[in-house]
């Protein structure tokens, strides 16, 4: 970590200092609703997952549509292992991950990410009006009290700054992953965009993403759990077999149908369905 480096963490708060391994530390004890081995879980699938692999396709494209005023940096918080910001970084946007789990922290590191905070945006001590732009991807839907967390990013925002959500989708899709997963709830766009209006944001773009996801969610996740048919724990095997592409006919299938989600976004045109909700929002 070069004196320059720390400089530019610098900028965003005073009180955070770089560890020898070059991570910021600060006080993460903070109560975080997600599961203890969920970096590290995700971090052994998410090259290979054509989840992951299209969310990160689908926020880089919203990006490019309504991009930072200041071209970055973006602060993914609650960035996990620093797969959405390693894709923003690739894609030309200096970013900073802000992660309280110290497995992610150490995993964004291990990925090449050369700003990376163990600690939440509270501990972290982020002066007001300072950031650019701040994402949160499939955060929001692990704070209790939500309102209260959009208002503090709004605060953090400078004036014009963008803010980047994706959440999961409708709450009639609530399963035991969800339970496992540390959520709050599911949403829809249109009730996301009102808590953010509410808020102080101004709605730049919103869509729902992976439409051929909710039916698959119904039947193979929600039905169970609503008959009482499921009782199992996440560990490594389910989430890799959930995340890995289908091969032959299915697997052309499948990336045919995200492609031509992808195009859609390019254009800035909405899918009106979707197993998740993604929104741009500008704070004035």
């Amino acid at each position: 970590m070069s004196i320059s480096d720390q400089s530019f963490i610098k900028q965003f708060s005073s009180s955070i200092t770089c560890n020898a391994d070059g991570i910021y530390y600060e006080d993460s004890s903070e109560t975080i609703s997600y599961p203890e081995s969920g970096n590290d879980d995700c971090f052994g699938v998410e090259e290979n997952s054509f989840w992951f692999r299209h969310r990160n396709d689908c926020i880089i494209e919203m990006v490019k549509n309504s991009p930072p005023i200041m071209n970055g940096p973006i602060f993914d918080i609650g960035g996990g292992n620093g797969f959405v910001a390693k894709g923003l970084m690739n894609a030309g946007w200096d970013t900073v991950v802000v992660e309280p789990g110290a497995s992610g922290a150490r995993n964004a590191k291990k990925r090449g990410l050369p700003h990376v905070i163990c600690a939440t945006t509270l501990t972290a001590k982020f002066e007001s009006e300072t950031i650019p732009a701040i994402g949160v991807f499939d955060v929001v839907e692990h704070i209790e009290n939500d309102v209260e967390f959009l208002k503090h990013l709004w605060d953090l925002l400078i004036p014009g700054g963008m803010l980047y959500l994706t959440v999961p989708a409708y709450q009639a899709l609530w399963s035991q992953e969800d339970v496992e997963g540390g959520h709050f709830r599911r949403y829809t766009t249109q009730g996301l965009k009102k808590k953010l209006q509410q808020t102080g944001f101004s709605v730049r773009y919103s869509t729902y993403i992976f439409a051929f996801l909710p039916l698959i969610i119904f039947f193979l996740r929600t039905l169970p759990y609503r008959l009482n048919l499921v009782k199992r724990a996440n560990n490594n095997d389910s989430i890799k077999k959930d995340h890995s592409s289908p091969s032959g006919f299915s697997g052309k299938t499948l990336t045919a149908l995200m492609n031509g989600e992808l195009t859609r976004i390019k254009k800035r045109r909405r899918i009106f369905f979707g197993g998740s909700c993604m929104v741009a929002v500008k704070k004035i």
